[in-house]
C-alpha cells in the first residue's frame, strides 16, 4: 500500500512532537540535587550547597517564557524585565516541591519590595486542579505557568543553567539573563543566597 507524502509529513511531525515531549520528561523527577560544574565554555560554577552561578559578563538570555497560568490568566516573563525573576519548576505530585513551597512563598513576600518577582513553572500535572490546590495549601500567591509536558522547560539553551530536575530554581537578573540555578529543594537561606547578590548588583 502506498503512503502519500502528506501522510508521511504528518507522521514525522507527530513523531517529532512526541520526541520533544519525551525529552521534557527525562528531567530527573524530584531530584535531590545537581552536581553540574562549570567547564569548557559553560561559564558557570557550582558552589557550596549546589547553587550554580554565572558572572555578570558571561550570562545568557533566558528563553521566551509565556502562556497560560495555573489560574487561567496569561503571563509573559519578558514583561518582568527590570526586575529579578525567580523561576521555580514544580509539580503538585513532587514531595521535595511540597517541602520547599512554604519557603518560596515566604521569600517571595520578603523580597517583592526589593524588585524581585517569583514565577512558577508547573509541570507534569495533567490537569490544573491539583496544582491549584497545591498553591492554596502552601499560600503560593505568585503566578505559575502551566507546562504539563515541559515545552517551556525545553526552551532553555543547552550549556546554560537550564532546569534538569524537579524541583529546579533559576534566577534571572534585571536584564533577563540567567544568573543562578539550584537543582534541589531550597529553604529560605538558600533562596536568599541566590537572590541577595543580584539585589545588590548595580
Amino acid at each position: 500500500m502506498s503512503v502519500s507524502p502528506a501522510f508521511r509529513r504528518r507522521r514525522t511531525l507527530t513523531l517529532a512532537a512526541a520526541a520533544a515531549a519525551a525529552g521534557a520528561l527525562t528531567l530527573t523527577a524530584c531530584g535531590s540535587g545537581g552536581t553540574s560544574g562549570g567547564s569548557g565554555d559553560t561559564k558557570f560554577v557550582t558552589g557550596t550547597g549546589g547553587v550554580a552561578t554565572v558572572a555578570k559578563g558571561d550570562r545568557r538570555d533566558a528563553p521566551a517564557l509565556s502562556g497560560e497560568t495555573v489560574d487561567g490568566k496569561q503571563l509573559d516573563v519578558a514583561s518582568l524585565k527590570g526586575k529579578i525573576v525567580v523561576l521555580n519548576v514544580w509539580g503538585s505530585w513532587c514531595a521535595p516541591c511540597r517541602a520547599e513551597a512554604p519557603y518560596l512563598a515566604k521569600v517571595s513576600k520578603e523580597t517583592k519590595a526589593k524588585g524581585v518577582e517569583f514565577v512558577g513553572i508547573n509541570t507534569r500535572d495533567t490537569d490544573k486542579g491539583p496544582a491549584q490546590q497545591f498553591e492554596k495549601e502552601f499560600g503560593v500567591d505568585y503566578p505559575s505557568l502551566y507546562d504539563p509536558i515541559g515545552k517551556l522547560i525545553l526552551r532553555f539553551p543547552k550549556g546554560s543553567l537550564n532546569p534538569q530536575a524537579i524541583p529546579s530554581t533559576i534566577v534571572l537578573d534585571r536584564n533577563g539573563k540567567i544568573a543562578a540555578r539550584a537543582l534541589m529543594a531550597l529553604d529560605d537561606a538558600k533562596l536568599h543566597q541566590m537572590i541577595d547578590p543580584l539585589i545588590a548588583e548595580k
